[in-house]
């Protein structure tokens, strides 16, 4: 009896969890959409720069030596058009996806900064819509089933082994 208070309680804690997906995604991809607006601010003022030097980016980078300073700005930058190139594939999938399809490209959710962002404005709410649903029942019987295997496997060596029946 107890086992199965636990277990329902591990699924009911599991849909309420997997509910919040669909719109913590949502506000994840509001979130990355103004991190790549701000970071693609920087790469045009740089291209513009190098372009008016005649130069390309990677040339106006390799051009950036000689000093301290140069070669940690130089690293700055190169940090900034990986990171810019990096979320704008991220958003382009995130954004042309459903909350089905943004689970399956949920490892594209991995900003620390653009999470952590999405995480502080993040307010639970009780799903309404049928995505919510959905994730909120897969959540619950994910939950119900986790709780009840590790139990179980707690459980399996104390329990007490059947003996065969007299005169079979």
């Amino acid at each position: 009896m107890i086992l199965r208070a636990v277990a329902l309680a591990g699924g009911l804690l599991g849909g309420a969890t997997a509910s919040q997906f669909p719109e913590f995604s949502q506000q994840y991809t509001q979130r990355l959409g103004g991190a790549v607006d701000a970071l693609s601010e920087v790469v045009a003022d740089f291209d513009t720069s190098a372009a008016s030097a005649d130069l390309t980016r990677d040339e106006a980078l390799a051009q950036m030596q000689g000093t301290a300073f140069l070669d940690s700005r130089r690293a700055d930058m190169t940090r900034t058009f990986t990171r810019y190139d990096g979320l704008r594939a991220d958003l382009d999938i995130l954004e042309s996806a459903g909350p089905f399809m943004r689970a399956y490209h949920a490892t594209r959710l991995s900003d620390r900064e653009v999470a952590r962002a999405a995480l502080t404005a993040f307010e639970p709410a009780v799903p309404i819509n049928l995505a919510g649903i959905i994730f909120a029942g897969t959540g619950f019987f994910a939950g119900l089933i986790a709780v009840w295997i590790f139990f179980k496997a707690l459980l399996w060596p104390l329990r007490r082994r059947r003996r065969p029946a007299a005169g079979a």
